[in-house]
């Protein structure tokens, strides 16, 4: 029998063996992939190594040794349903860098399974796999002779398999023939069929150890060629290992997984075998839950598109289960805690960022929440139309309503289509979607650029060279083409308006969320030509776009002319610019590394700057990064700019924005040596400290996880600094105080009008008591009931209630509809008393009739129910239906 190791315990065995081994123990590598746009999420224990495996970068030692975090959601519908299925999961691994190979990595993974001092698996119950060959790739005989001759495996025991179970690879990249370790779990997990062995579907025979001697680099299009270094990729599922050792079920059952479910039965009070469909909620929410906690501490906050995606379809697939188990508040949140203490050990940084984990899983939960109630109840009513219809699909139409206007992912759909046994029309949901992403990209284009994004120039109009990082002006240029009214043109007349081409230009184009230079194009002598020059857009064929107007001389193609920015107001949109970068630096110091810049504005001394955020900042919070801009401000950081091949760029720590191609060189924008270091083709300044005083004016939310701070600088900060004295000397002097002193002043007069304005308060509500009595005493006698009716001029609805009250609590007989008319629309308040309630006069019932007269509704409680109404003319036909009403309620 195995030895019953827990999952944490196992972990450290591991790592702690290859150790010994001379590995050098590293820790688990972000779930996101860095430099590596081939992958969404980390998949394998190899994945992060690449470069190391290619040898196109060092690897710290020739042996390393990994247990790497791991997202799949390939088979995100199976989650639940079957043992072996999870989204989140731990990959033990040693790895070879053009140092040992084959024989060693068999013997060391039969030590590691077999031996009393480590796992102690009984030998006789292992079974290896090796790589049976192919037309292209021959049989992996040198593996096979290893596990036979030198481990001692009879032949027999020796499985031989093809590509699809005894080869891996994973999209592009290292890969090889491997070989595989089966488990013999015992005949009570087996399928019971004849000739059950290894390689059968049932729960029999697991997989437990799989060493990958990657030998070829797949180019993504099935090509292999000899790496230069051989290498060795070993990958064992942490769980499924447990699994063994713990001799349970599925991975649900292993300790730190089932303690985590054991805390969502606690708070679901569902537990294990009640229901089949109440074990798949347990299993999809520990699962999700799982995979989220370590996808946002590693900085992944929920989105509708990337890894956003992913993170956000988890959450949201997870509260739904809980919905099914009857959970309809945020609770996820609540488990974190769990997943947290049985991870921390070997994860210390879940414990230093719970906080901010809890308060991501909350804030989606109550967004989604926030929707999901109102979708259901569509989806019930549009599911029910088809089940009456007798139809099987439920339509791509319907499907894509509930997309668009509820924000259910086509997934989730899905999944409640299939449970109900029907399919989604998902090509005629692709259609719409198509169609939405067609009409908003038509409604971009009639944005346009001056109208005239649409011009192409020929190939014999070069491309634009840039050259306003070295020049304001530039005399050399030369005008290569010229367009007006969306087509090209040989010349330029004074009034028109057009778009003016150059060979080289200062002018910098509007790209990277940095606005165009203004300024103009000129000849200078007798021609006199000025062009003025308000927009300038790069269009795909790399021309720049000069848009504005002739407003002297003629200018045609063929002109050598002068190119000259306005100076000042580029000094201006750099000092933006710059502080921009410092603002970026200061909102990853103050709320983590998980801030991603999603997009910007700058323009001359004011800047927009949207980043990944889960919550609106605290005024602590922007005050810290304020002073942290204004900080490296005071300090006068040199910034220098550098073309630098994009891997040396990376290696000096440059931000890249997520989602942006590169080419092999890029732009790097280094303020302070490494204070601030950012892949950018925006004009800077040379310091810092000319970016003059900087100032916050505004953040708020612009999508769910998308934050926006809105920000002035320079000379923008000064006059908003000047108005502000002029505001507060003018305060000042209103209150007739010192305007060191308008703080405490102010809060005075304010408290002296609070106490005025109860006084009035007071002294209205014993008016209105007053009239209200008066009221009481002209009330009609019916039949024991005292019924009033009356008009209030310019009554609110406060007012009202307050008179109302004062009646029904004065007389419990009391039957009484006040009204007040206010800009055209009337207001209607109706009471009953106690003894008017029990004689069967309802204020809600009187209060729905009276309204209907004027065009209006309401409603209420039996004793108290307000309405309103539009026609002022039928108000006194309204109050005099009344005593009838009063009169047929008590059957007279």
């Amino acid at each position: 029998m195995p030895k019953k190791f827990g999952l944490n315990e196992l972990r450290e065995m591991f790592l702690s063996f290859f150790e010994t081994k001379g590995h050098l123990r590293l820790p688990s590598f972000s779930l996101i992939p860095q430099n590596d746009a081939s992958l969404l999420l980390i998949n394998s224990g190899m994945a992060p190594m690449k470069p190391w495996f290619t040898g196109e970068q060092e690897p710290p030692r020739r042996r390393v040794t990994t247990c790497q975090k791991c997202i799949r959601t390939g088979d995100i519908e199976n989650i639940g349903h079957t043992a072996r299925h999870g989204t989140y999961f731990e990959m033990l691994g040693n790895f070879s860098f053009g140092d040992y190979f084959k024989r060693e990595a068999i013997h060391w993974a039969w030590e590691f399974l077999t031996s009393p001092e480590w796992v102690g698996l009984e030998p006789d119950r292992l079974y290896p796999s090796v790589f049976a060959g192919n037309e292209t790739t021959p049989a992996d005989d040198e593996a096979f002779r290893i596990w036979n001759e030198e481990i001692g495996i009879p032949a027999q025991r020796i499985f031989k398999f093809g590509k699809e179970d005894n080869f891996w690879e994973h999209g592009s990249g290292p890969c090889g023939p491997c070989s595989e370790i089966y488990y013999d779990r015992g005949e009570q997990w087996g399928c019971g069929r004849p000739g059950c062995t290894v390689g059968c579907d049932c729960d029999r025979y697991i997989e437990v150890w799989n060493v990958v001697f990657s030998q070829f680099n797949n180019d993504g299009e099935c090509h292999y060629t000899e790496l230069k270094q051989k290498n060795i990729d070993t990958g064992m599922g942490l769980e499924r290992l447990a699994c063994v050792c713990q001799e349970v079920a599925s991975l649900f059952d292993v300790d730190t997984v089932m303690n985590i479910t054991n805390k969502v039965s606690q708070i679901t009070h569902a537990h294990y075998g009640e229901t089949a469909a109440k074990d798949v909620s347990l299993r999809v929410i520990t699962d999700h839950i799982r995979s989220a906690t370590f996808l946002i501490c590693d900085g992944v906050l929920p989105s509708n598109e990337g890894r956003g995606y992913v993170l956000r379809r988890l959450l949201r697939r997870a509260a739904r289960h809980g919905k099914l188990l009857g959970v309809n508040e945020p609770f996820l949140y609540e488990v974190c805690d769990t997943v947290i203490q049985e991870n921390e050990g070997h994860y210390p940084e879940l414990r230093e960022r719970q906080d901010y984990i809890t308060k991501v899983i909350r804030t989606e939960e109550e967004n989604f929440a926030r929707t999901i109630d109102g979708g259901m109840r569509i989806f019930s009513d549009l599911l029910a139309g088809h089940k009456e219809k007798g139809e099987g699909v439920f339509s791509g139409a319907d499907a894509f309503k509930l997309y668009d206007t509820y924000g259910f992912p086509i997934d989730l759909t899905r999944e409640m289509v299939e449970e109900q046994g029907m399919t989604v029309d998902e090509d005629g949901f692709q259609t719409l979607m198509q169609e939405q992403k067609e009409r908003a990209r038509k409604a971009r284009e009639a944005l346009g650029d001056l109208g005239w994004a649409g011009v192409e120039f020929g190939k014999d109009v070069p491309e634009t060279e840039f050259v306003g990082y070295e020049h304001s002006t530039f005399p050399g240029a030369k005008v290569v083409a010229l367009a007006v009214e969306n087509e090209p043109a040989e010349e330029l007349m004074p009034g028109v308006e057009g778009i003016v081409v150059l060979d080289k230009t200062p002018f910098y184009a509007e790209m990277g969320g940095q606005v165009a230079d203004h300024g103009q194009i000129v000849i200078a002598g007798d021609r006199g030509v000025c062009f003025e020059v308000t927009d300038v857009q790069k269009n795909k064929g790399g021309k720049y776009m000069h848009y504005g107007k002739l407003v002297e001389g003629v200018l045609k193609v063929g002109d050598a002319v002068r190119a000259q920015i306005d100076g000042q107001r580029r000094r201006a949109v750099m000092r933006a610019h710059s502080a921009t970068h410092l603002l970026d630096k200061a909102l990853r110091t103050v709320l983590g590394d998980h801030v991603q810049q999603a997009g910007s504005l700058v323009e001359p001394d004011r800047l927009r700057f949207d980043f990944t955020h889960f919550s609106a900042m605290t005024a602590e919070e922007l005050q810290q990064v304020e002073a942290m801009v204004n900080d490296a401000v005071l300090e006068g950081y040199p910034i220098r700019t550098d073309v630098l091949p994009i891997e040396a760029a990376r290696q000096r720590g440059a931000i890249a924005l997520f989602g942006e191609k590169y080419g092999d060189t890029v732009r790097v924008v280094d303020m302070g040596d490494g204070y601030s270091v950012e892949f950018c083709g925006g004009t800077h300044l040379d310091n810092t400290a000319k970016v003059g005083p900087f100032h916050i004016e505004s953040e708020f939310s612009v999508a769910s996880g998308v934050r926006r701070i809105e920000a002035i600088t320079g000379r923008a900060t000064l006059e908003c600094m000047r108005g502000n004295c002029c505001t507060i000397n003018a305060v000042a002097e209103a209150l007739k105080a010192k305007p060191a002193d308008i703080v405490s002043k102010a809060m005075q007069e304010i408290q002296e009008i609070r106490e005025l304005r109860h006084m009035v308060d007071a002294f209205r509500a014993k008016d209105a008591m007053g009239e209200a009595g008066r009221f009481l005493m002209g009330a009609k006698d019916v039949d024991g009931l005292k019924v009033l009716t009356a008009t209030l001029n310019d009554a609110g609805a406060d007012q009202l209630r307050k008179m109302g009250d004062f009646l029904k609590d004065k007389d419990a007989n009391v039957v009484a509809v006040l009204s007040s008319v206010t800009d055209g629309k009337i207001t209607f308040l109706a009471v009953c008393g106690k003894q008017a309630v029990a004689r069967g006069v309802k204020a809600g019932e009187i209060i729905r009739s009276v309204t209907a007269v004027c065009g209006g509704k309401g409603g209420g409680k039996p004793d108290s129910a307000m309405g309103g109404g539009s026609d002022v003319m039928k108000l006194d036909d309204a109050l005099a239906t009344v005593d009838d009403l009063v009169h047929a309620k008590l059957g007279r």
